[in-house]
């Protein structure tokens, strides 16, 4: 058999290799592809569950927070996303973000402030953990300072995975992942609370007081759906 001859039949079989890799590969992909959907918060919408006075503090409008860019990628992400702006006689004004994911894959995560914030021209600034004191628990939220052009604001937010609540991005990949390769797909919610002031520690007081009146004023059930610490 000459040399010409033999050529073809070895690139056909290189391309029948790969080919088969390629299969192979697909199948092993297919069969990771995690099923079992888990989803603390099912058919009950958010905004029915936050009730309008929290504490000290009454819902005044749903207008003034600053969003995750409104791409194709957020409309994908989140099943539920509520905005409101809370106001009290006594304390500062809160605005509340809360933002829920049905299903965390390794392809689509929810977003956290560190995110859409310097997307809308924010530079973020003093990134520490508070630990808010709550009955029965504490919850460890992330806090921060968010500038731009004639606006300061002030940063706390947690986020759930599952029975997770990542501190970081590294840290909620991994939550994710570890539910994935378990064959689960969790949810996932993101509450994010700031307040509009140059003064960080009145506005952490604030905040920490508005979180716990928060989970004062829902049941055990919408509790366990923002932190999966509270029962």
């Amino acid at each position: 058999m000459t040399t010409d001859a033999i050529a073809p039949r070895l690139l056909d079989r290189r391309r029948a290799i790969i080919g088969g890799a390629f299969l192979l590969t697909a199948g092993v992909a297919a069969a990771r592809v995690p099923g079992h959907h888990i989803d603390l918060l099912g058919a009950r919408k958010i905004d029915a569950l936050i009730p309008q006075q929290i504490g000290s503090w009454s819902f005044l409008s749903k207008s003034g927070l600053v969003v995750p860019p409104a791409d194709q990628l957020s409309d994908m992400l989140y099943s539920q996303l509520i905005t409101r702006v809370y106001v009290s006689p006594d304390e500062l004004p809160v605005m509340m973000l809360v933002a829920q994911s049905s299903g965390q894959t390794g392809i689509l995560q929810v977003h956290r402030p560190e995110y859409c914030y310097p997307a809308g021209g924010f530079t973020l600034t003093d990134k520490t953990v508070n630990a808010i004191p709550l009955p029965g628990s504490t919850l460890d939220a992330i806090v921060m300072t968010a500038r731009a052009d004639n606006r300061t604001e002030q940063l706390l937010y947690w986020t759930r995975v599952g029975n997770d609540m990542p501190l970081t991005w590294a840290q909620q990949r991994w939550s994710v992942a570890r539910a994935n390769l378990r064959g689960d797909v969790p949810d996932a919610v993101m509450v994010r609370l700031s307040t509009l002031t140059e003064d960080r520690a009145a506005a952490m007081r604030a905040l920490s007081s508005f979180t716990r009146s928060m989970f004062a004023a829902v049941p055990a059930d919408v509790r366990r759906v923002l932190d999966s610490g509270m029962g």
